[in-house]
């Protein structure tokens, strides 16, 4: 009996935690929302934020150069050329 109750008292202190991160994840969500929009109401374009420059913020330098020179070969491959 001793092992069912600290079964269930492990488990409820998990699922606890879990809930308590999944609210601040939403809020932390909400409040990226909110960046975005006062980015996008200073007038900058916030697909290219979103899309280019914070996943490339993510990758190191040695990735992002990779990425860089894979995408300026296919974009030569396919006639679209860099700017």
């Amino acid at each position: 009996m001793a092992k069912s109750g600290f079964a269930k008292a492990t488990l409820k202190s998990f699922v606890e935690r879990i809930v308590r991160l999944e609210e601040e994840k939403q809020a932390l969500a909400d409040d990226i929302k909110e960046v975005y929009k006062e980015a996008q109401g200073s007038g900058f374009d916030t697909r290219v934020i979103r899309k280019r420059v914070i996943p490339l913020l993510k990758l190191d330098s040695a990735d992002r150069q990779e990425q860089d020179a894979v995408e300026d070969l296919y974009r030569d491959a396919v006639g679209i050329g860099r700017r």
